[in-house]
């Protein structure tokens, strides 16, 4: 069984409080784009699961990785012959744009459908969220709010088909830790669910992601990503998650021709949405 599982970024990001227990209170709308993995599960050869990681390295030890610790919570649940499993990560890690908690999430779906299990989304999401705080929207895969610590999702009502993406990820990778360590949690004047529910003409200046203001001050090329899309007509840019990734939106189709010369030695996606 061959799947896709597929990234994506945050429109907004607001972090609106501290814990008593040390994590944040967010609030972010979450949304697919087809950046995507190669994953191929299929019944083992052997007595024993395997997982085979091809593409981007990946420096992760073969049983912490996210998919096997998927096969394993899967299989505490329901009883699972043993897979072999054939992963190509094109993703980029650090990037801020779930690829690790796709893989995961994928695996679990794809072994409900490959062994004919009948657990609905749900009961995967209930899974999958002991996986990691992305990994229950990538069993749902589609625009979601984002709330508290980022465990709490809701379907929202937002669109781009029409518009084209290009998301640029630098050598740079930011630590979440360090993300986090530098931003001062406040409420927003405007939330998210209400921005998103605006033309995204008119994001702009009015949806923001607050790990930006952590970030840029260390990584200056991450800042000039976000200026340059910006510069070439995006109607939106934004930093995703706590980078370092950036996107930008625009109207049409856009054309990779020239990414390259723009932004260098980056790994750089671009697609319709």
């Amino acid at each position: 069984m061959i799947l896709f599982p597929n990234a994506k970024i945050n429109l907004g990001l607001d972090i609106i409080s501290k814990r008593p227990d040390g994590y944040h209170n967010i609030e972010t709308v979450m949304y697919p784009v087809p950046w995507t993995d190669v994953l191929d599960i299929v019944p083992a050869k052997g007595e024993e699961s395997t997982l085979t990681v091809s593409g981007r390295k990946v420096d992760c030890p073969t049983e912490k990785n996210l998919v096997m610790k998927a096969y394993r919570a899967l299989s505490e649940r329901v009883s699972l012959p043993p897979v072999d499993i054939y992963l190509r990560k094109i993703i980029p890690d650090g990037a801020g744009l779930g690829g690790g908690s796709a893989d995961a999430s994928f695996t679990l779906r794809g072994l409900n459908e490959l062994f004919a299990l009948g657990l609905s989304d749900d009961e995967l999401a209930e899974t999958a969220a002991g996986l990691g705080a992305d990994c229950p929207f990538f069993i749902y895969n589609k625009p979601m709010l984002c709330t508290g610590i980022g465990t709490e999702f809701a379907p929202v009502d937002v669109n781009l088909k029409g518009y084209s993406i290009v998301i640029v990820k630098p050598a740079v990778s930011v630590p979440t830790a360090q993300a986090y360590s530098r931003v001062v949690p406040a409420f927003p004047d405007r939330r998210i669910s209400e921005i998103i529910k605006d033309s995204p003409a008119e994001w702009q200046g009015e949806m923001k992601n607050d790990f930006e203001a952590s970030v840029f001050p260390l990584h200056p090329a991450v800042a000039d990503i976000k200026t340059k899309l910006i510069d070439m007509g995006a109607i939106y840019a934004s930093m995703s998650g706590s980078g370092s990734a950036v996107y930008g939106l625009f109207r049409g189709d856009i054309l990779s021709e020239g990414l390259t010369e723009v932004f260098g030695n980056c790994d750089i996606f671009t697609g319709a949405l």
